[in-house]
């Protein structure tokens, strides 16, 4: 079994930065292979792909309305992965969840339901 824990959601002034955190226990995908992912739902919207990293290599993947603010990383011995969220503005603001799958075409695509994995989310809120 895979669990994982988000952490490190907070109120942020926009233009700050923030960082949050998903640790995983549990089984970890054979030769590191899989795919793990941020998901973001706002209040009174539908839950949106934020970014991926293929787990084996590091690659990240963003979705246009994050890219260049945000970066996705991972520390593969503490079995981590971050997103440090750099000049956010309110529209960042929901409820941020980390996704996990073994398969790697969801990695790009961004497909909750190939996510079998899923944290209980962690808040984060932008005022301006």
């Amino acid at each position: 079994q895979v669990q994982l824990e988000e952490s490190g959601g907070d109120s942020v002034q926009a233009g700050g930065s923030l960082r949050i955190s998903c640790t995983a226990s549990g089984y970890i995908f054979g030769r590191g292979r899989g795919c793990v992912a941020w998901f973001r739902q706002a209040p009174g919207k539908e839950r949106e792909g934020v970014a991926s990293i293929t787990s084996v290599d590091g690659a990240p993947y963003y979705t246009d309305s994050v890219k260049g603010r945000f970066a996705i990383s991972q520390d593969v011995e503490k079995k981590t992965v971050y997103l440090q969220m750099n000049n956010p503005g309110p529209e960042d603001t929901g409820m941020y969840y980390c996704a996990a799958t073994p398969y790697l075409n969801p990695c790009t695509a961004l497909v909750e339901g190939y996510f079998p994995y899923w944290g209980r989310g962690t808040q984060v809120s932008v005022s301006s």
